[in-house]
């Protein structure tokens, strides 16, 4: 049987619930989000002389959980418009609608009774081969599945999904007993190119895999803290990016987790194992006394943390009073500071014979032999859980990935000097000779699979840029950016420089590729997987010349900026940019001209440059305006100053899209541009997109004159900010700016609908820009922006 999801039903509507309808909505997929129906009213509902049978009163938890997620932050939809494809309903009225979804996912309450009550409902209105899930973080998926039917039994299976759903990566999915192989290959492919999430086949055991180990950890750093003598804010300075995990370290996690959750996932492993196991899953009485005292973390204002204007405060385990907050200080994290790559950096802290080397080797020793306890037992591989922590839980390095930075051998001989018991897979693993859980075969990743090393399985549509260039080789490369062959016909530009912010080596860069790929190949993709796509021009650089009065420097930088960024857009072949992350001024300028977008869903586009004191340069101005002009149909009568004006208002308020398919909303990406639900394969649908392109018999747009709106829309965009600059709303130096960029985008001082060159308008712009970088008010602001890294209002 093949298998096809088009619509879906989410059964419960709380936080969770509501996040996997969502995400489900953002994909394109109607979504039915259904909850119990209210036993009384509310005050609101008896003032409008509603009663228990009408359909708001009926549906009022679901229908409020769908208006929430406007408000929710970060935002669950990646646009309101996606709020349409999630109908709300309840449970007693509409279950007969499930015969009509092709996957239905359980998320009520965790009680074994009550899901299994639920699912022998479920059980006689939904129609055969129609996929089955419960959202469960904990409970035994097998237990759950008792006494249905044989197909739903063949079809269901656990899908633990990480809060919020839209961001976290990690979905587990469990299978139980009776569940088809097919209905599991199906869901993982299903969950990787259409959720774009990272899965994980977990086994049917207490709280999967992530939540297994990520328990066990902090326990035993809640543990280490307390009887060792660290104080919260101690642990939390060295737990959080020193060694690579999250911002949010320990105890900051579990503030935003909520020490209640935390308390039942913990309770629910505690139940279900048994001796010196069941010990460390037994909660210290300092968490008990937090919640028992209603102080939760995050959600009830305390925890952990405590927050007092400005000040963060601890909690003191031994006087329960709230103190300001400390930071472990102490040689090796001086030293690890100074030292290169992450390994290294861990490695360093590990073995330091300092309090922070005795607090992390005392919870990275119990943590990794837990964790190669659990091989075979919750999951089948170190992959799966060396994913799972880094996906679940936001680590940059899993256990086993983390064993090889320190060193096996190494550590292993330091647990058994002090009487650990390592287990015998590691110890199997050393007698055979390996060194490192993880190796090379022929240039692709391998692990140790118990035996020997075998290749990690990969998404056919994942392509690792590190590892692809060490296998294929670069074409060039200078210290800004890299072109690589990317194989059938398609080449890639690479930016690496620091935040891949463009300078002259960029620009140098991107011409030589446009050269290759016109000369050699069938087409580009600019894109990289750094960690933003790129934050713009590199403003040191500019400040530095702008303050040393080389404005003969930066107007031949700008216009070779400029003149690279119509190399990209008349290019004989057709070039594909791939932006994802912050995708700003200069980024989004690279983005605009090319014949293609295939933006990551995750994508955070703007023009952004009034935030430091200046207007876009590379051509972004013109570029925005002409996207606007493209998306409008053929044959309707063009309002020219209602395009100005929307562009005006984007560029000067500095809007940045909170996704992809917002940076549609403000016409970044137009309707034939794409977004890469899954940014693993971004770069992969970035040269499919190439491809198409190419096949399709791709020619280079030719150059055209523009219509602007000249004096009166000059006049016209230029209303609103004297407006806002008498009411004492933007400075004088904000209202010279917005004159400087209204002047641009009205094409100066013409009759309005004047027809007028690109090179008319780029040499505007480029006026604009250098008699903006020359003013003491805007070099004050790129000052402040790199140093505080926020705007400076002057």
């Amino acid at each position: 049987m093949s298998y096809k999801i088009q619509k879906a039903a989410v059964l419960g509507s709380g936080v969770m619930g509501s996040g996997i309808a969502a995400h489900l909505a953002n994909i394109g997929i109607p979504t039915l989000l259904l909850d119990i129906v209210p036993r009384e009213l509310t005050k609101e509902e008896e003032a409008k002389g509603l009663n228990l049978e009408h359909a708001a009163v009926r549906n009022r938890f679901a229908a409020s959980a769908v208006q929430k997620l406007l408000k929710h932050k970060p935002a669950p939809l990646t646009s309101k418009k996606n709020l349409a494809l999630i109908t709300p309903g309840n449970f007693d009225d509409h279950l007969d609608q499930l015969s009509d979804v092709d996957w239905i996912i359980e998320v009520v309450v965790e009680n074994l009774d009550i899901k299994k009550n639920l699912f022998e409902k479920i059980d006689l209105v939904r129609k055969p081969g129609t996929i089955i899930s419960s959202n469960t973080s904990g409970i035994s998926v097998n237990a759950m599945a008792e006494g249905r039917s044989e197909d739903f039994q063949k079809h269901f299976l656990g899908t633990h999904f990480f809060n919020p759903p839209r961001y976290l990566k990690l979905l587990e999915v469990i299978p139980t007993e009776q569940t088809l192989p097919e209905v599991v290959s199906f869901m993982k492919t299903f969950a990787e190119d259409v959720l774009g999430k990272g899965v994980v086949i977990g086994k049917d055991t207490p709280n999967f895999v992530a939540n297994r180990i990520g328990t066990y950890g902090l326990l035993v750093t809640l543990r280490e803290m307390l009887e060792r003598g660290y104080s919260v804010g101690e642990v939390d300075s060295v737990t959080g990016t020193l060694i690579g995990r999250a911002k949010s370290a320990t105890f900051r996690t579990l503030d935003v987790v909520g020490l209640d959750t935390f308390l039942h996932v913990a309770k629910t492993v505690y139940d279900q194992t048994t001796d010196e196991e069941q010990k460390v899953f037994e909660v210290p009485e300092l968490m008990k006394k937090l919640v028992d005292n209603g102080w939760l973390g995050a959600k009830s204002g305390q925890g952990f943390f405590l927050k007092k204007g400005k000040e963060i405060l601890e909690i003191d385990p031994s006087t329960f009073e709230y103190v300001p907050a400390k930071k472990l200080q102490t040689p090796s994290i001086e030293m690890a500071k100074q030292t290169k790559g992450l390994p290294n950096k861990v490695k360093t802290l590990v073995y330091a014979n300092d309090r922070t080397g005795e607090l992390l080797w005392n919870i990275f020793a119990p943590t990794l032999i837990y964790s190669a306890e659990m091989t075979g037992v919750i999951a089948d591989s170190i992959v799966e859980i060396d994913n799972a922590m880094k996906w679940g839980f936001g680590w940059s390095q899993g256990p086993f990935e983390m064993w090889d930075s320190i060193g096996v051998q190494k550590s292993v001989e330091k647990m058994e000097a002090e009487d650990k018991e390592v287990p015998g897979f590691v110890k199997e693993f050393l007698s055979q000779g390996f060194e490192s859980f993880y190796t090379e075969l022929d240039g692709d990743l391998a692990y140790y699979n118990g035996s020997e090393y075998v290749k990690v399985p990969v998404n056919e549509k994942v392509i690792d840029l590190k590892r692809y260039k060490k296998k294929q080789g670069v074409i060039k490369s200078n210290s800004g950016a890299s072109l690589i062959d990317l194989g059938d016909g398609v080449a890639l530009l690479e930016f690496h420089s620091k935040s891949n912010a463009i300078g002259l080596d960029i620009i140098q860069m991107l011409n030589f590729a446009i050269d290759e790929v016109e000369a050699n190949f069938k087409g580009l993709v600019i894109g990289n997987q750094g960690k933003n796509f790129c934050v713009g021009a590199n403003l040191g650089m500019i400040l530095m010349e702008a303050q040393d009065d080389n404005i003969f420097e930066l107007d031949y930088t700008i216009r070779a900026f400029q003149k690279a960024m119509r190399r990209v857009k008349y290019s004989k072949k057709p070039v594909v940019a791939a932006p994802f992350g912050m995708t700003l001024g200069g980024g989004s300028e690279v983005c605009l001209p090319a014949a293609h977008i295939q933006a990551s869903s995750e994508t955070y586009m703007g023009l952004v440059e009034v935030g430091v004191g200046l207007i876009p340069g590379g051509g972004g101005n013109l570029a925005l305006y002409e996207k606007y002009l493209k998306g409008l149909p053929n044959g309707v009568e063009i309002d020219y100053q209602a395009i100005a004006n929307k562009v005006f208002e984007t560029i000067a308020m500095a809007k940045v899209s909170t996704s992809g398919e917002e940076a549609r909303d403000n016409n970044f990406l137009s309707f034939a541009d794409g977004i890469s639900v899954n940014p693993d394969h971004l770069i992969h649908d970035a040269k499919q997109a190439v491809l198409a392109l190419s096949e399709a018999g791709y020619t280079a747009p030719a150059p055209k004159k523009v219509k602007v709106v000249g004096a009166p829309g000059y006049a016209t965009l230029l209303l609103g900010a004297q407006g806002m600059f008498q009411s004492g709303f933007i400075s004088e130096h904000d209202l010279k700016i917005a004159k400087k960029l209204a002047y641009v985008i009205a094409g100066g001082l013409v009759p309005y609908g004047t027809e007028v060159t690109e090179d008319y308008l780029l040499n505007l712009e480029r006026e604009a820009f250098l008699s903006l970088v020359a003013d003491p008010k805007s070099q004050a602001r790129m000052q402040h922006m790199l140093i505080k890294g926020k705007p400076l209002r002057n």
